[in-house]
């Protein structure tokens, strides 16, 4: 009981942590991982604390939210348009990635093969996390966005399988095990694909499980519990069943986030978008908090020459990988820009999932204590230097599409949408008898100029900029959906139509909505983009 109470004191600790960091990170305007990784080095300082966590209890714990977070809002459409690239970056990208790591890290630090590979699978999953925010901020191509985020999601699956493949032998040959049966390189792409298949089938039958029971669900505390469940249920069931628990949550999230939430009431949306959101926000930083407990600076400093030759082999890798896999997928269509490459490479970043595999590493093996620090410089390297410079990056290659001209659109439309709710309000509450009429004078009078300023202002940069013109189109678009949706749901309500026709007509309005309008500017930027 007393260990039961000690934990659960250092997890309320951590979680109010996380709380004071990302209030201080707001008001920096720093990327919020960046910041955590240096509480985490400030966490050092302190007396390490003893954490009871088995390898396989902390992959269940902080993998299945991490990766079904971001599997639930990949888009299958933008998924398919480029599918090969993510692919082939997360799958045979990382098995490079993980040969170059291990052979350079062998040769410089002086490890064994076998433990430099461990290294190298544990360390090639990309994590984005800090540069997928800056994406959704500075306003990107999509298609690179997408690119990004979903080579993240799958080679993290991929290098989990890879890094269960290598550590397996590993550990077999320290133990003795395995010197009868030398490493046969047939049988583990065998048993690579087998995991890896097997784990994509499973989740994806999983998930079309639970989307079926989805929709025939309208209640928003039981749908988003049973994608609780889908997340962690896929992994466990994977693992049960020897293959690829992490492929398993991939494939079960994109299903559900895209067949799942076609059924879906917006209220359910908006509910179980904010709560994985959370859970993955608390999961990513427990996962750096509790490494920063784990490791102390001096470790680091007098580590710093295998550090730097880690950073070094994963930097190298990394350009290999993508410039060397983009030149070959060029060669039968441009699909890859020479811009993207280099987001792409210099936007590797390691992160959590790296340090949950660390974590999780056998405490009984040899080379453990060094794996686990240089994994952590790595991580370090890349979230303070790569992270930190990708705005400048980005900014150079001419990537941010939203421009100092569209975002005073956006300012001056929400200005005067905020205005006239405010007004509309006002009417609201003065024709139901909740304010006198004078209350009503006064404040209408307030407010009328306001509104009248900021339409004309809105006004004049559309005269200024007619290119915004297609933007100020697809709002009222939307919002003109949404008012009908609104206006079905009170009808619904009312007993004027029945659910059947309710249901067909909301279906119609979701897909106009879900339905993106020709973006002009953005048809020209890919084209340029693709000439390169």
């Amino acid at each position: 009981m007393e260990q039961f109470l000690s934990t659960e004191t250092l997890v309320i600790e951590l979680l109010l942590v996380v709380s004071i960091v990302a209030i201080v990170v707001r008001r920096l305007r720093v990327p919020y991982t960046v910041a955590l990784v240096v509480v985490g080095l400030l966490l050092t300082f302190r007396q390490p604390v003893e954490l009871n966590l088995t390898p396989q209890l902390i992959l269940a714990l902080f993998v299945p939210p991490l990766v079904f977070e971001a599997a639930f809002h990949l888009e299958f459409r933008r998924l398919r348009e480029s599918l090969v690239p993510i692919l082939v970056l997360a799958v045979p990208g990382v098995v490079l990635t993980t040969a170059l790591i291990g052979l350079i890290v062998s040769v410089g630090v002086g490890l064994s093969l076998s433990s430099a590979l461990l290294f190298g699978a544990l360390i090639a999953a990309t994590d984005p996390v800090a540069v997928v925010a800056l994406f959704r901020s500075l306003g990107v191509p999509k298609r690179l966005a997408v690119v990004a985020e979903s080579e993240s999601l799958f080679n993290d699956g991929t290098a989990i399988v890879v890094f269960n493949l290598v550590l397996g032998i590993l550990l077999s040959t320290t133990a003795g095990e395995g010197a009868a049966e030398p490493f046969n390189l047939g049988a583990t792409l065998v048993d690579f694909a087998l995991v890896s298949v097997g784990g994509l089938l499973t989740g994806a039958a999983l998930g079309w499980v639970v989307s079926f029971l989805i929709a025939r669900i309208d209640d928003y505390l039981i749908e988003t519990t049973l994608t609780t469940v889908l997340a962690f249920g896929a992994y466990l069931i994977g693992e049960q069943l020897h293959v690829s628990g992490v492929l398993a949550v991939v494939a079960a999230g994109i299903v559900c986030g895209n067949i799942g939430t076609q059924g879906m009431s917006p209220t359910t949306r908006i509910g179980l978008g904010n709560f994985w959101e959370f859970a993955a926000f608390v999961t990513n930083s427990l996962v750096f908090l509790l490494i920063g407990l784990d490791v102390n600076i001096p470790q680091l400093v007098a580590n710093i020459v295998p550090i730097t030759i880690a950073v070094l082999a994963v930097v190298a890798s990394r350009a290999l990988v993508v410039y060397g896999l983009a030149a070959v997928l060029n060669l039968r269509r441009p699909t890859l820009p020479g811009r993207y490459q280099h987001v792409l490479f210099w936007g590797g970043l390691r992160g959590a999932i790296s340090l949950a595999l660390v974590l999780s590493l056998p405490r009984a093996l040899a080379d453990r204590e060094l794996l686990r620090i240089m994994a952590y410089g790595v991580v370090l390297f890349t979230l303070l230097i790569q992270g930190t410079t990708m705005n400048l990056l980005l900014r150079r290659l001419g990537l941010v599409e939203r421009a100092p001209a569209q975002l005073e659109y956006e300012r001056r439309h929400a200005r005067v949408t905020g205005l006239r709710a405010a007004s509309e309000r006002i009417e609201h509450l003065y024709r139901e008898g909740l304010i006198a009429a004078d209350t009503r004078e006064r404040l209408v009078s307030d407010l009328e100029p306001k509104i009248q300023t900021a339409h004309e202002a809105q006004q004049a940069l559309l005269h200024e900029q007619p290119s915004l013109r297609d933007e100020e189109h697809d709002d009222a678009r939307r919002e003109g959906l949404r008012a009908y949706r609104a206006t079905l749901s009170t009808l619904l309500a009312n007993g004027i139509i029945s659910e059947p026709v309710y249901e067909e007509l909301v279906t119609e309005v979701d897909a106009s909505l879900d339905a993106e309008p020709p973006n002009h500017a953005a048809d020209v930027r890919d084209a340029s983009a693709r000439k390169e």
